[in-house]
């Protein structure tokens, strides 16, 4: 009898709430970009960093982000206050994994526009993930602040010796 609880147990905690975002007119790279920021983060967390990433990819991954944790809500049952980010992916869309589209060029020639789509999901569960994502080199998805530079210092050398003449 103990043993059919713990089971029961296991499978509650295994419990995960998913949501599917489809041709997602958005590169796949561009998208890879803030997943990689939010995966394996407390859903707070990662709520607020999408809500203020300087990025135009950031809103439909914190849209379908939102979606999974209603989900977990509405259909799970699950605590919506302490919900992770247990995984994510970004995959390419369908039809060559582009629409395409002509752009006129000299001489009666035409080149190809490829607009890519997307396919975003996302699988949030009530505890953290065991294994922590790997920290990926590149861009982060943060507000790029004003570059503050330094005036100038000259070495007091050079100083005394312009004051001097």
């Amino acid at each position: 009898m103990a043993a059919v609880q713990k089971n029961q147990e296991d499978n509650g905690a295994k419990q995960q709430a998913v949501a599917h975002l489809k041709f997602a007119r958005v590169g796949p790279r561009k998208l890879r970009r803030v997943a990689d920021a939010i995966r394996g983060k407390s859903v707070r967390e990662a709520l607020v960093l999408l809500q203020f990433a300087g990025v135009f990819a950031a809103e439909p991954i914190e849209k379908l982000v939102r979606s999974a944790v209603a989900n977990a809500g509405n259909n799970h049952n699950m605590n919506t206050d302490d919900l992770y980010i247990t995984r994510i992916t970004v995959d390419g869309g369908p039809g060559g994994r582009f629409t395409k589209r002509l752009d006129p060029r000299a001489q009666g020639r035409a080149y190809f526009k490829r607009k890519r789509l997307s396919h975003v999901t996302v699988v949030v569960g009530e505890a953290p993930p065991k294994k922590q994502p790997k920290r990926r080199a590149g861009a982060s998805v943060a507000v790029k602040r004003a570059a503050t530079r330094r005036p100038r210092t000259t070495s007091t050398a050079a100083a005394s010796a312009g004051a001097a003449e």
